[in-house]
């Protein structure tokens, strides 16, 4: 059963990851538009509510990317992406699993989405906002 949070879909879902509860939503840009967007690390501190900075060597991620991302405007914390195929990726924060990214391709458009672990799913309205805003910049960047 899925429930709808501000235009968002929000669900329990088994992943590739077990299961998560996941954040998406639809989009009215391609699906490749909104892929750029979300492993485009310049871009994430725009849709990413809590990601204020990101240092990376390369400014496209792909499995195995590391660096670091700024959160609450202070606290630095590293990351590695785990998984990086075309329109899913993966990654661990701190050392800690984190959120999966997604998009999907939809007659008209796409899909982006979140896939939170179960020990963090009070992070849900924050990925349902990232959502929203990655909706908005991949749209305005297909215009």
């Amino acid at each position: 059963m899925a429930l709808d949070i501000g235009g968002n879909s929000v669900s329990l879902e088994r992943t590739p990851d077990g299961r998560r509860l996941v954040v998406r939503r639809d989009v009215t840009a391609p699906v490749d538009a909104v892929w750029q967007v979300l492993t485009d690390t310049d871009c994430w501190p725009d849709w990413g509510p809590s990601v204020t900075a990101v240092e990376t060597d390369s400014r496209y991620i792909s499995a195995g990317s590391t660096g670091r991302v700024r959160v609450a405007g202070a606290v630095w914390l590293s990351f590695d992406v785990t998984a990086c195929a075309p329109y899913r990726w993966t990654w661990d924060v701190a050392r800690l699993p984190a959120t999966g990214h997604f998009a999907e391709e939809r007659s008209g458009g796409s899909v982006v989405g979140f896939e939170i672990p179960p020990l963090a799913t009070g992070y849900a309205p924050v990925c349902a906002r990232a959502c929203q805003r990655i909706a908005t910049i991949a749209t305005r960047r297909n215009e």
